[in-house]
């Protein structure tokens, strides 16, 4: 794997032991495991779980294990309620973010959504992030794709990326792909153009989704609280159903969407990835302050 100035070949490696660590902490949190035992179940001692973990996290695992508290994500719902408000009357895409990350969203047209992309070339390539590998997907218009490799297979992204434009010229250029993912997990300051992402939705889901981009990082929001934005304050259970069709995962942020009673919910891309996301951006926004 190639080095990057960013480190995120090595954050990607820290990942899968790191979700394999959430795994067993969802299992026997009850019971408050120590560090060893924790350190032991990724098979590493204690000290370089420690190392390891603080390094991709930028928290103690101690202090991780306090963010995946059903009472933290309540408390951190209600917090954010009061920055979304302030969100949504400036106007703004994300006040206090981490980094100047910002996007601007292209849908296609009716004619376009019942083409499935004939006669659009679509690049993609496998990359690697804070959050294991990924596979994003460009076209001339904007990013079209960005999903997580499980179990170390890029076919089923690949496929998923196929059923969403099954009509579309796709192939792999990694090199193409490259500056996208430095820009998205570089955590450089964006003083270029913005990212485009390029839609494919009914026009509910691409208001839901217009709606999470408003969603800041370190900050969630509930599923009603997405239907109330968008005017639909019934439509909480097809607001689940948009976020669960979102093939452009973490720059649309469904992770930050979890239930009213503060459970994190289901993710495409596997609970723990959701969980790892929201702790990342939760304890980075803590460490610096927002």
């Amino acid at each position: 794997m190639e080095t990057m100035t960013n480190g995120y070949p090595r954050l990607s490696e820290d990942y899968k032991r790191m979700e394999r660590a959430i795994l067993y902490l969802e299992e026997n949190y009850s019971r408050q495991p120590s560090l060893k035992e924790i350190a032991a179940s990724v098979h590493l001692s204690e000290f370089h779980f420690q190392r390891i973990f603080t390094r991709w996290a930028g928290v103690s695992p101690k202090k991780f294990m306090q963010f995946l508290t059903l009472d933290y994500a309540k408390k951190l719902l209600e917090e954010s309620r009061s920055v979304l408000d302030a969100t949504y009357e400036a106007g703004l895409s994300s006040p206090g973010r981490l980094h100047d990350l910002f996007v601007n969203i292209e849908a296609v047209t009716p004619g376009e959504f019942k083409q499935k992309g004939a006669g659009l070339t679509i690049t993609y390539g496998i990359h690697p992030s804070p959050f294991g590998e990924c596979l994003l997907a460009v076209t001339d218009r904007g990013i079209c794709g960005l999903s997580f490799i499980e179990n170390g297979s890029s076919k089923k992204a690949l496929q998923y990326l196929r059923d969403n434009w099954p009509n579309a010229q796709i192939t792999e250029n990694r090199k193409a792909t490259t500056p996208f993912i430095e820009k998205i997990f570089g955590g450089a300051k964006q003083n270029g153009q913005p990212l485009k992402l390029f839609l494919k939705g009914t026009n509910f889901q691409i208001k839901v989704w217009e709606a999470l981009l408003k969603i800041p990082a370190g900050c969630v929001a509930s599923y009603e609280d997405i239907a109330a934005r968008i005017g639909r304050p019934t439509a909480s259970r097809a607001v689940g159903t948009a976020v669960a069709n979102n093939h452009i995962a973490y720059l649309i942020p469904c992770h930050r969407v979890i239930q009213k009673i503060g459970a994190f919910g289901n993710y495409r891309w596997g609970a723990p990835r959701k969980k790892a996301m929201l702790v990342w951006e939760s304890a980075k926004r803590d460490a610096v302050g927002v």
